[in-house]
């Protein structure tokens, strides 16, 4: 008997150590200036502490986030090679933001529900700070 609660314990320690680890992950983004003429957004590795959205938003020179123009799912943990169709066009020169919004506040899981300002499926703000990456279009 005492081997057994030796090792629920031990399973109920190790499944609450994980779940601590997930939900302290480092929300990251990286990304870099890229061509979008495919009409595709993409970040190199997006770090998400829950599951959520790669959100796309519209930027300039003042770093404010402005409408989304366009978003791809996260699963909770890293995400290689994330790539956001575009839902409109973008020019050379234009500045995006890439950022990482959570699932959160919704009807609906698994459909993105989020507009400027809005709660739902709204921006992942760890240490009351946005997770985010700004890239150029070239």
């Amino acid at each position: 008997m005492k081997i057994i609660t030796t090792s629920a314990l031990a399973l109920t320690l190790t499944a609450g150590v994980a779940f601590a680890d997930a939900h302290s992950m480092k929300n990251m983004i990286e990304a870099s200036d890229q061509n979008v003429s495919n009409g595709v957004v993409s970040a190199d590795m997006v770090s998400a502490g829950q599951n959520g959205w790669l959100v796309v938003h519209r930027t300039d020179a003042e770093m404010k986030p402005g409408p989304v123009v366009g978003f791809a799912p996260l699963r909770m943990g890293d995400n290689t090679d994330v790539a956001a169709i575009l839902q409109e066009d973008v020019a050379s020169g234009d500045m995006l933001m890439l950022m990482v919004h959570g699932e959160e506040g919704g009807m609906k899981t698994g459909v993105f529900e989020y507009s400027l300002g809005a709660k739902e499926d709204g921006p992942v703000k760890p240490d009351g700070e946005l997770v985010m990456q700004v890239v150029t279009v070239e």
